[in-house]
C-alpha cells in the first residue's frame, strides 16, 4: 500500500475514533435524535434479525463500501492516465474511507436503533461534505495541510449546534452543502470543462434527491411505487450516486501547476 493511502485510513480512523469517544463520554447527550421504526416508511420484517429487520434500508449501505473500495483502488486520472500525484491520490482515498467507513455506520443505526450509533451517523456527515471543499482548495491555492485540518475541525464542531437547537444539525448540515456547492461552482468556474459541469450538475441533483426523499419518506409511502422501496431507500441510492459524481467532478478538474518552490518559500 502506498503512503499517502495508509495516511487516508489512518486519519479518517482517528477522527472517526474521536468521534466515537466523545459520543461515549456523553457530550451529545441533551442532542434530539430519531430512534426506532416508526421514524422509517419501510416495515421490519418480522423473524429476520436486527441487522436484516428492514432489508432494503439495510443491504443498500453495502453500495458505500463499495463504492469506497472501487475509489480507493482506482487512479484518480482514470486508465492510461498520468501517475497519479500523491497529494490528490491523499484527497482521493481520504474521501473513498470515509464513504467505505460511512456504510457500515448507518447499518449499525438501521439494526441497533441505538441512540449512540444515530448520533454517529449525524455527526460523521458533516466532514464528508466538508472534503470536498478542502478538494477544491487544494485545486485553488495547492497543498495547505493547516487550512484544511482547519476545515476539518470547524466542521466536527459544527456539530456542536445541536447541543443549541433541536434543528442544530439541519443547520450545519445546510451551511455544509452550501458551502460544498458554493466551492464547486467556484473551482469548476476557473478550471472545469463540458464534463466536469455535467458531473457537478448530476451530483447536485442527487444531492437534492438524498434530502427530499429521505424527508418525504412517509408520505412518499401511500404511492405504491414506494412502499417496498421506500423513500429513505432511494435517498441512500441517490446519496451513494452524489458521492460517486462528485468523485468524478472532482477528479475531472484541472489542478493549479505546483509554484516554484523560492515562491513556496516566500509565502
Amino acid at each position: 500500500m502506498l503512503p499517502e493511502s495508509g495516511q487516508a485510513l489512518l486519519h479518517v480512523a482517528v477522527a472517526a475514533s474521536f468521534c466515537v469517544a466523545a459520543i461515549r463520554a456523553g457530550v451529545f447527550a441533551g442532542v434530539s435524535v430519531q430512534v426506532g421504526y416508526e421514524h422509517y416508511a419501510e416495515a421490519p420484517v418480522p423473524g429476520l434479525p436486527a441487522g436484516l429487520a428492514m432489508p432494503f434500508n439495510s443491504l443498500v449501505n453495502l453500495a458505500y463500501v463499495l463504492l469506497g473500495l472501487y475509489w480507493f483502488w482506482r487512479s484518480a486520472g482514470g486508465p492510461g492516465s498520468p501517475a497519479e500525484p500523491p497529494r490528490l491520490r491523499y484527497l482521493k482515498n481520504v474521501f473513498a474511507v470515509m464513504a467505505l467507513l460511512y456504510g457500515p455506520v448507518q447499518w449499525l443505526r438501521i439494526g441497533t436503533q441505538a441512540r449512540p450509533a444515530a448520533l454517529l451517523d449525524q455527526w460523521v456527515t458533516l466532514p464528508i461534505f466538508a472534503w470536498p471543499v478542502v478538494w477544491c482548495l487544494y485545486l485553488d491555492r495547492g497543498w495547505r495541510p493547516c487550512l484544511f485540518l482547519a476545515i476539518e475541525a470547524l466542521s466536527l464542531s459544527s456539530y456542536g449546534l445541536a447541543l443549541l437547537h433541536p434543528r442544530g444539525f439541519e443547520v450545519a448540515l445546510g451551511a455544509h452543502i452550501a458551502a460544498a456547492v458554493g466551492q464547486a461552482l467556484h473551482a469548476h468556474g476557473r478550471r472545469g470543462s463540458a464534463s466536469s459541469g455535467t458531473y457537478l450538475a448530476l451530483a447536485m441533483l442527487c444531492c437534492l434527491g438524498f434530502v427530499g426523499l429521505k424527508l418525504c419518506d412517509h408520505e412518499l409511502a401511500q404511492w405504491r411505487l414506494f412502499r417496498r422501496l421506500t423513500g429513505h431507500f432511494w435517498s441512500k441510492v441517490c446519496d451513494v450516486l452524489q458521492f460517486h459524481f462528485a468523485f468524478l467532478f472532482l477528479t475531472s478538474l484541472r489542478a493549479l501547476p505546483s509554484p516554484p518552490a523560492s515562491q513556496g518559500k516566500a509565502q
